[in-house]
């Protein structure tokens, strides 16, 4: 075994540990666990830093749990939220917990080989015939109401609603999931020996009524270890873009999409990401840092991360191919990199170039008249003699080739069977659109 303190602390993953769990940890094999909603059929890179938590654990020796909170999710955890989550069906609910521990496989083991094995629970299996006069008879009598009230992420709610004037409140359903997420690592703790929680700070208080009910009910001990809360050098939400969540699902954030938002990452957060978010050893990433500090525009830092992060989530292929579609903007290429591309790839690559769309038709036979295709049919250029200028003076390309006064389009140039790619100069481009 290895310090996961210690690993976790050079990489700035560490904010609070309760006292005596780096000697629990350095007596044996551990068991800790580390919850996930399971309201989509995906993660998002906001659910990397637990997910690296566990990584780091089992990498360390010890026996990491994925809990997905079936139960809890229903109810919606108040910690920052100002709403409550909506009611999942167990079908649903079997899917999306499929579908999220096929995500963790990426960074943990699941093979019952090895005896510190990764296992996926899921809460609403123990939840679920638990009756209410049982829960609150059996559970709920060893916690008080002042215990409950005392903590930041029910008395930041209360406080936000009064300060706003809101009548809504916390309701009691949010109220209890503390409660209910305590009863977890309770279950947990007699079920699979698990003796951790590890989660975000803002998790401190929910973990530690877990703690709490294992001393009190079990007679036992347990502990709990957080980690900071990831925002960005300008202080925006880490995490997101214009287009929302940055999703680790390919069908809902492209490889391509996944691999742009590390690359265009800041010097100062790519320094911090790159510690967080891959297994890079603390002497690699040292070098890297002080490599990228002597050239800074050659953004060393950035692609690496960008790297290691796709192929990681994704595979070698999707980061071969993520490269490429980079290098179609920003270096050298042709048009047969154009049609390797995937359809989705190129919407990607090009979603914020100027469109129109045109009839099939205008592919006939005699093909399709460039001059029309540039100026009147789409207005890329303003005119057609500012075409046949451009054309003269060797400025524009299709698909990138260059191409001369007197050339047509035809449906050779199509890429997957509906596009044509217009160029004036290097950074100019209009995505044609057949129909």
């Amino acid at each position: 075994m290895t310090n996961f303190i210690e690993e976790l602390s050079w990489r700035g993953m560490i904010h609070d540990v309760m006292p005596g769990a780096e000697a629990h940890l350095a007596e044996s094999m551990r068991c800790a666990y580390v919850g996930f909603d399971p309201t989509a059929d995906s993660l998002h890179i906001g659910n990397l830093v637990p997910i690296m938590l566990l990584a780091h654990f089992q990498r360390s020796g010890h026996k990491p749990v994925a809990l997905v909170g079936g139960a809890t999710g229903m109810i919606g955890d108040p910690s920052g939220k100002s709403a409550e989550r909506n009611l999942l069906d167990e079908t649903t609910l079997r899917h999306n917990e499929t579908a999220i521990q096929q995500q963790l496989s990426h960074f943990l083991s699941f093979d019952n080989e090895t005896e510190n094995a990764a296992v996926l629970v899921n809460n609403y299996d123990w939840m679920k015939t638990f009756s209410f006069l049982e829960f609150i008879r059996d559970v709920g009598k060893h916690i008080s109401v002042n215990y409950m009230m005392a903590k930041d992420s029910v008395k930041n709610r209360i406080t936000s609603d009064d300060s706003a004037g809101g009548s809504e409140g916390m309701s009691f359903t949010e109220f209890t999931y503390q409660l209910v997420q305590g009863y977890d690592f309770l279950h947990l703790y007699q079920n699979n020996n698990c003796s951790l929680q590890m989660g975000g700070s803002d998790q401190w208080g929910n973990i530690t009524t877990g703690t709490e009910l294992v001393r009190r009910m079990a007679q036992g001990k347990a502990y709990a270890i957080t980690c900071p809360l990831i925002t960005k050098a300008d202080g925006s939400k880490f995490g997101k873009s214009e287009g929302g969540n940055i999703w680790l699902d390919p069908k809902r954030t492209s490889p391509y999409k996944f691999y742009q938002y590390w690359l265009n990452s800041s010097d100062e957060d790519s320094e911090k990401y790159i510690k967080i978010f891959t297994f890079l050893d603390e002497k690699t990433i040292n070098e890297l840092i002080t490599e990228h500090l002597e050239a800074p525009h050659r953004r060393l830092l950035q692609k690496r991360l960008s790297s290691e992060m796709t192929l990681m989530v994704h595979s070698q292929d999707a980061l071969d191919k993520a490269i490429q579609a980079s290098n179609i903007l920003f270096g050298k290429s042709t048009s047969d990199d154009l049609k390797q591309l995937d359809e989705q790839t190129f919407l990607d690559v090009f979603s914020g170039v100027p469109q129109s769309e045109v009839s099939m038709s205008r592919l006939d036979d005699n093909g399709y008249d460039l001059v029309a295709a540039l100026a009147a049919d789409t207005g890329f250029l303003k005119s057609n003699s500012e075409v046949i200028r451009a054309l003269k003076q060797n400025a524009i390309s299709v698909n990138k080739e260059k191409v001369k006064v007197g050339d047509t389009l035809s449906k050779d140039d199509l890429i997957k069977g509906k596009f044509i790619l217009l160029q004036r100069g290097k950074k100019n481009y209009f995505v044609l659109s057949l129909v």
